[in-house]
Formats: structure tokens, sequence, C-alpha cells
């Protein structure tokens, strides 16, 4: 890392080298293996759980590092900046735990944590479904009390983490008949009879990390698998932790243009057209001038959105923004990089094409960018 942001401390900055170090050791020589097999090596998950690399934010009583986002941050820098995209730890540590943290009674937090952050359990959360996309309150996946039970009928689409996760919090409705009050989150281990996985889907980018559909065929989970232990509370609870699901999309995002930017720079200046370096040309030098300053701006924004949230004054306005804002510029800033390469910034061994190509879903997820402005203007 070139320079120290205002979010990081000596601590921060000595675990984002850390994370640097370990995804280039033990994820970048494999990322072409991972992309061809579309999901990273199950034991890479291990591996960083043993270097405490995983559920960095979550308290050191249920095995956690301890630490705060900030330390969520510095992981994700470290580890795009290694170029290891295929792992999907930050879905698991920075979102997933927290759920958990947050939301989870006192035994779910003692049961779960702790293999969480040892990487002996992987998670995913299922939200989406085949016929919504961010409306999460049209979803029709029930999760219908019966006994002791919960028997959880439907299924769900674009599921990060879904080929190998262990454990799945599910969003689904135990009141059918009250829209957004009727939804809860339940807690659905993937060896429960009943509980399939999809076809691991085929993208346009981000090859590597695993995403695949699941199903729920009649599956029955204890009443103590309901995340919270009440009905009816999951859709505020997604309210709740989406801010900082969304700051972590940012954080991913920028940190991507950061390596974006290194790349250009090293290609532009070594290599010759017409007689002379790329970066010779008046049209190089300006465009990296624009995209380096956009670099900068989102740069800014994002640490003051960071201190806000270390400070628990994030609020949905902030944090819609700058996930729009870091997603649209990551794509703006890797567009105009890429043609800076000409044509072989089209030829897939060349990292920018990849950087590309993973950048576009950043628009899309966490909530669409649409999504995100709708939200923005309810402040307005």
């Amino acid at each position: 890392m070139t320079e120290r942001y205002r979010w990081m401390d000596d601590e921060t900055e000595a675990l984002e080298k850390l994370a640097f170090d370990f995804f280039s050791k033990e994820a970048t020589p494999n990322e072409e293996r991972y992309r061809a097999q579309h999901h990273v090596d199950r034991d890479l998950w291990t591996k960083a759980g043993e270097l405490g690399l995983l559920c960095a934010s979550i308290p050191e009583e249920y095995g956690g590092g301890g630490g705060t986002f900030a330390h969520e941050a510095a992981l994700v820098y470290g580890q795009m900046r290694a170029q290891a995209s295929s792992f999907g730890g930050q879905v698991h540590s920075a979102i997933i735990a927290h759920y958990l943290n947050g939301c989870g009674t006192e035994a779910q937090k003692q049961e779960w944590l702790p293999k969480m952050a040892t990487g002996e359990v992987v998670t995913a959360i299922a939200m989406t479904e085949p016929g919504t996309g961010s409306d999460l309150q049209a979803i029709r996946t029930t999760a219908i009390k019966d006994g002791d039970e919960y028997v959880i009928n439907g299924s769900k689409t674009f599921i990060t983490n879904g080929l190998l996760c262990d454990l799945v919090v599910v969003v689904a409705k135990t009141d059918p008949a009250e829209g957004a009050k009727g939804i809860s989150l339940l807690l659905v281990e993937t060896d429960r009879q009943g509980f399939e996985r999809g076809r691991n889907l085929e993208k346009v980018g981000q090859h590597g990390l695993d995403t695949c559909e699941l199903f729920f065929d009649d599956v029955r989970v204890p009443a103590g698998n309901l995340l919270s232990g009440v009905e009816g509370q999951g859709f505020a609870s997604l309210m709740e932790q989406l801010p900082q699901e969304r700051l972590i999309l940012s954080v991913s995002g920028v940190a991507n243009m950061h390596v974006i930017m290194e790349e250009t720079l090293r290609y532009t200046k070594e290599r010759q057209a017409f007689g002379k370096e790329l970066f010779g040309f008046q049209n190089t030098r300006f465009e990296l001038a624009e995209c380096d300053t956009l670099v900068s701006v989102t740069q800014c924004y994002l640490d003051e959105c960071i201190m806000k949230h270390l400070d628990g004054a994030l609020d949905y306005k902030d944090a819609s923004k700058i996930k729009w804002w870091s997603t649209e510029q990551q794509n703006v800033v890797a567009d105009r990089c890429l043609q800076l390469f000409g044509g072989y910034g089209y030829m897939t061994e060349y990292p920018i094409s990849r950087q590309w190509t993973d950048a576009r879903v950043q628009k899309i997820y966490g909530g669409t960018n649409e999504i995100m402005k709708e939200l923005i203007s309810r402040f307005l």
C-alpha cells in the first residue's frame, strides 16, 4: 500500500500487508484455476481462518479478531492488491457474520461465529429469487411454523459462496400475508434433507467466485434456527445491516480502482508505439490524469464514510451515495484504462480485462445503483 488512509493505524496497516502476503502466496497463483473451476479450493478458507483473516471485526469472545470495520476494509485492500478476487471472504466476514453478531441469539452466536472465524463453516446469505431482484418485499420463499420446526420452501439465485457454503442465512416469509412485516431470517445448514444446490452459474465476470442457485423443498429446521428468535424481524435486520454491506462493496470498488491505475501506469510506461512510450502521448497522460483524479476523489469520500461508520453515524443516504458513486467510477476507470491497453486489453491474460468484466456486477448487486438513487432521493 502506497499511502495510509484516515481510518488506518499501525495495526490495520499491518493487517493489510498480512492479507496481501497471504493472498499473493496462496490465491493469486491459482486464480486461473479458480476461474476455470468457478470456485476457490475449500482449504483456502481454513488457511485464511488460521491466520485470523476471517471475522476480523467480530468480538473475541465469539472467536473473532475483536477489531472494527477498518480491519475488514484493510483485509479487502490487501486481497484486491494481490488481485485475488475469487475469495468470498468479505461476504462471509463483513456481511453475514454481522447478521449473526447483530441479530442472532446468544446461542446462535456461540454455535456459529467461532466456526466461521476458523473457516470450518463457510456461509452465504440467500436474498435474491428468480422472480425478484432488489425488491425484497416480493420474495416468495416461505418458512411456515409446524410445531417446533419451520418448513422452508422456495428457491434463491445469484448466491455468492452458494457452492461451498455450510450454512445459509435464508430470507423467507414466516407470514406471507404481512408483506415486509412477515419477513424473517432463518439459519439453514446445507446438509438438511430437502436442500439442494443448483448449477454454478456462468457469469460475465468474477468467474472464480462461486455463485449458484439454491433450492428448498420442505426443508425442516428447528425453531431455534430463527435468527433473533422473533418472527417478522427479518426486514428490519436487513435494513440495519445493508449500509455495511454497501460500504464493503465500495471498499472493494475503490481498492480495485487503485490496482487498475497501477497496472495501467506500468503498461503505458513500458509499451512502445510510433517510436515512443504510450505515456509520452498527451491523450494517454490526460486520460490517466482524469482517472487518477476520480480515484482520489472517490477514496476521499470513502474515507469519510468509513470514519462515519466507525463512529456509528453512517446513514442510509451516505451508504447509498458511496455505493453507487464508487462502483460507477470503478467501471469508468476500468473502461478508460482498458482502452489504453488497446487490443491487449481485450485479451484475458491481461489483468485489466478481468478488472473490466469483474467490475460490471458492482453496479447491480447489493442493491442496484438505480435503487441507491431512489433511496437517496427520499432524503432530499
